[in-house]
């Protein structure tokens, strides 16, 4: 027959406390000794107790390296993160622009087809005659050119 579960909360008694505390410890410093081992892994442990001593445990490699590989690993990972986050308001952005320039340009594609142009004003009519009168020429130069050849 196996162990039963342990509930987990807090343990009242302090004696208790204090015995489970440091069972848990060295059955903890085990496993992370063992999957150093086993796995090759580099294995940084650290555990406070309750009245403030340090219990810790690392790999052959000393806890101050891996802690700075850490600190250079979670430091990338916030910039990333940051990087992420600023990409995509600028990708949002981006697409708004876009948005609004393709609007403006299937706008005047409709203009230069000669439809929704009540909503112009005299003045967008003239520029619009231009543009089309210039394009115009462009294109009987073109035909000219080719015939010429």
């Amino acid at each position: 027959m196996g162990r039963g579960r342990v509930q987990l909360r807090r343990i009242e008694n302090k004696i208790n406390r204090q015995v489970t505390f440091s069972k848990r410890r060295s059955g903890l410093l085990k496993k992370a000794h063992e999957i150093s081992v086993l796995c090759d892994a580099e294995v940084a442990l650290i555990v406070f107790s309750t009245k403030g001593k340090l219990f810790e445990y690392s790999t052959d490699s000393c806890m101050e390296r891996i802690l700075e590989r850490y600190e250079r690993y979670s430091y990338a990972e916030r910039q990333l993160l940051a990087n992420d986050t600023e990409t995509c308001g600028s990708w949002t952005l981006e697409y708004a622009k876009l948005k609004a320039r393709i609007e403006v340009l299937q706008k005047n594609l409709r203009h230069y087809n000669g439809q929704d142009l009540d909503s112009l004003s005299l003045r967008e009519l003239q520029n619009l005659e231009q543009q089309l009168d210039s394009a115009l020429k462009h294109i009987r130069s073109r035909k000219v050119s080719m015939v010429q050849w």
